[in-house]
């Protein structure tokens, strides 16, 4: 399988980086950025291009692993009728690649990446679909040659894993941030924290979420809930989230 890899980002470094350990053909990579695209190319050993006029056009795959707002505009005047086109979000429907290609589906690893941190796709879920058979069986070989959880997922439940996704990695992720910013207030190391977080995880894959769910809010501890809502007094935005997911959490124990 000869493959285009369209994009540089987190997603096309770690993918086309595993691709190529599994001795899967990287072709060529398509992307705006000559610094970064070089820079993926040479570790790919393939070549590189800025320009949509210049995607070759023999390649039996092309990934798009771009952001989703970009995924319409990259092939546009790229001459791919035929090939089969895939796209890697988790929230746009199969059907954006539509009047691309005549063969189109969608590739979609679940996991956070990051061009700095390597990954063991084998333990990664991927969500494939296809618009014909034939097309599903091309993306379930390539998928299982990564990983050992591959699941045909439409993409309506596509669409619904990926809001899930966003509350579990995401919005956890921007509180790790928050809680990083109250502890340099007080000259204490997010270190500290590490533990918790490790544990908090464990128990939410070993039990249920709900089972797994501790904290003043869960016990209705009104005093630690407004001793903590003042100690937030300087940022309201925080406040306010603190005040808000709490009280869910007390309306989803009920």
């Amino acid at each position: 399988m000869r493959i285009v890899l369209l994009g540089t980002g987190n997603l096309a470094t770690r993918l086309g980086i595993s691709l190529r350990s599994k001795q899967v053909e990287i072709i060529q990579v398509f992307g705006r950025s000559e610094t970064s695209g070089s820079q993926l190319s040479g570790l790919l050993g393939c070549s590189f291009t800025t320009s949509r006029e210049e995607i070759r056009l023999d390649a039996d795959l092309y990934i798009l692993a771009v952001s989703e707002d970009a995924i319409p505009e990259v092939l546009s005047g790229s001459g791919i009728r035929k090939q089969l086109v895939v796209h890697t979000s988790g929230s746009v429907s199969i059907d954006i690649l539509s009047n691309v290609s005549e063969n189109f589906g969608v590739f979609y690893p679940l996991q956070t990446l990051s061009k700095q941190k390597e990954v063991d796709f084998s333990t990664v879920p991927f969500c494939i679909e296809a618009n014909n058979a034939e097309n599903l069986k091309t993306l379930s070989i390539l998928a299982n040659i990564l990983s050992d959880k591959v699941y045909q997922i439409d993409s309506a439940k596509r669409r619904q894993l990926h809001l899930a996704a966003v509350f579990v990695c995401n919005f956890v992720n921007h509180f790790y941030s928050i809680g990083e910013k109250l502890l340099l207030e007080y000259q204490l190391d997010f270190e500290m924290l590490q533990p918790l977080i490790l544990e908090t995880a464990n128990k939410a894959i070993l039990l249920s979420p709900p089972e797994a769910q501790t904290g003043p809010a869960v016990r209705d501890s009104q005093q630690i809930l407004e001793q903590h809502l003042i100690l937030l007094k300087q940022h309201p935005a925080w406040q306010q989230l603190y005040n808000l997911i709490s009280i869910d959490i007390k309306n989803l124990k009920q």
